[in-house]
């Protein structure tokens, strides 16, 4: 089970659970064309951001398989939300878990997707005692990889069009590390 003390504070970050008070922050980034163009849903609109929010406020703590922490990454200066990270519990038996982020663009390129994923991975390895940890994403998503490569994750797979996702083929991409190779 896992049950963080919020808000969990980063150097630069504060990860806390979501409230209905950040849907103009969330929805300015779940609008973006940009932005959903290799997840695996598209632009949503307010009432749609709104339903979703409310899902992820509930997301705070793992207690069995397939739980999740769904986060909202903040920054520590002012407070202003730029994204979410996400941490799932796949598996019990083996351990294992997944780690997933969203930036706003607006504040691409500063290190804050590592920063809070590398937090992810922490409270997975060290508090939820998980053995390997992936990151899976659209293989033409580059700087997404760049993002699990400075996590010293390994790329492990490229699925070639292994997923029918908004109407096309898309290749996916793993990444994965285990707890031994982990560093804090």
């Amino acid at each position: 089970m896992l049950k963080p003390h919020y808000p969990i504070t980063t150097e630069r970050l504060h990860l806390r659970p979501f409230t209905p008070d950040d849907l103009d922050a969330v929805h300015a980034y779940e609008s973006r064309p940009d932005v959903t163009r290799y997840l695996y849903w598209d632009v949503r609109d307010r009432d749609t951001s709104r339903e979703f929010l409310a899902k992820k406020a509930t997301r705070t703590a793992i207690h069995e398989e397939g739980d999740a922490l769904d986060l909202a990454i903040t920054l520590r200066h002012d407070g202003s939300l730029i994204g979410s990270a996400l941490l799932i519990w796949t598996s019990e038996t083996h351990r294992q878990g997944e780690i997933g982020y969203i930036l706003h663009p607006d504040h691409h390129g500063h290190g804050y997707a590592p920063e809070a994923a590398r937090e992810m991975l922490r409270l997975g390895f060290a508090d939820l005692g998980l053995h390997r940890i992936t990151g899976r994403l659209d293989a033409r998503n580059t700087a997404s990889a760049r993002v699990l490569e400075k996590l010293h994750m390994r790329h492990e797979a490229t699925l070639i069009h292994n997923e029918y996702v908004k109407g096309e083929w898309a290749s996916e991409t793993v990444y994965a590390i285990l707890d031994t190779e982990w560093t804090p």
